[in-house]
């Protein structure tokens, strides 16, 4: 039997005994699950950390039914879109910086998730390189964004 990922997330919801609808939307390497809630803000939790475990979870569980099945984006409320544009931008902002002084700029640590949109934001940018290294004490890592030469 096929994954079903919208079945697989509302009961997860129910389990919790959250009311809450999903919205299915397609996306060109995936799917997106956009969760419609009166309490979005516990659903998406201290900088959108219980919103990321509910992903993950899904993930698990719909690779558990079938390997074959695309990625799953989890969102509250359009949560994920607004932190990704507030990313870019500081990506874009950094990236300015770094142009403007010709020196190292440091951004602080972040998911893997969010390095991705960082480094996607900036991978065209022919005067910026950007790398994440390791931050002691924490599983994030940083990125920095540095002159290319």
């Amino acid at each position: 039997m096929p994954a079903q990922p919208k079945e697989v997330v509302e009961k997860i919801l129910a389990l919790l005994d959250f009311p809450a609808t999903v919205v299915e939307h397609k996306l060109d390497d995936g799917l997106l699950l956009d969760v419609k809630t009166d309490d979005s803000g516990r659903l998406i939790g201290r900088q959108g950390q219980t919103l990321s475990d509910l992903q993950y979870i899904t993930n698990r569980l719909l690779f558990q039914q079938d390997p074959s099945v695309p990625k799953v984006l989890v969102d509250v409320s359009g949560y994920r879109a607004q932190a990704r544009e507030a990313l870019v931008k500081k990506a874009k902002d950094a990236a300015e910086k770094v142009r403007r002084w010709g020196d190292v700029v440091e951004l602080e640590p972040l998911s893997a998730f969010d390095r991705r949109i960082i480094h996607q934001a900036l991978k065209d940018d022919p005067s910026i390189e950007t790398h994440s290294v390791e931050v002691e004490g924490t599983e994030k890592k940083a990125i920095l964004l540095r002159p290319k030469h």
